[in-house]
């Protein structure tokens, strides 16, 4: 059974928690997570500044007292939900379980958004912090290949959801 124990929502995304989203730095090497300035983002239209790809596929994660601590895209693919997500900055690599519990909380909403549906989710090969994430989550990789990213080709793994491995 999927599990989540913070006190998080998943909600619409809104203008300002976009304008926000395009604040998040992550160090290195998780920069490259980061999005450009939501100036440059509503003039090309891109991911959540195009309206109808916000309101289809983008929601918040805000905590009780609705601040952000997280977004996620709900992609979809033929028979798949496949994740797109993010977390907080500051609340990245602490070791405390937040990023098992974020995963869960998403791949739940992913499995009431479209039941019966397989939920996976990609991942640079690189970002073993992740994926220890991730597998801790109930996901398994099943595939590697490469893909072209903004900074050139790299290599991803892809991830399936198993109930069965979630802890």
């Amino acid at each position: 059974m999927v599990k989540a124990s913070l006190p998080w929502r998943v909600v619409p995304l809104t203008n300002a928690q976009c304008e926000e989203l395009c604040t998040w730095k992550y160090p290195s090497p998780y920069e490259l997570y980061n999005w450009p300035s939501w100036e440059t983002m509503l003039r090309e239209q891109t991911e959540f500044a195009d309206p109808h790809i916000r309101a289809e596929q983008y929601r918040a994660v805000v905590d009780d007292y609705g601040r952000l601590s997280g977004f996620v895209q709900f992609f979809p693919i033929v028979g798949v939900t496949r994740l797109g997500l993010g977390l907080r900055p500051d609340l990245c690599g602490k070791g405390s379980g937040i990023g098992v519990q974020f995963v869960q909380l998403l791949t739940r909403e992913a499995l009431k958004r479209s039941p019966g549906q397989e939920v996976d989710l990609e991942v640079l090969v690189w970002n073993e912090r992740a994926i220890r994430t991730y597998e801790r989550a109930g996901f398994t990789i099943t595939d590697t290949y490469e893909k072209q990213t903004p900074t050139g080709v790299s290599n991803f793994h892809c991830m399936v959801y198993d109930e069965s491995l979630s802890n």
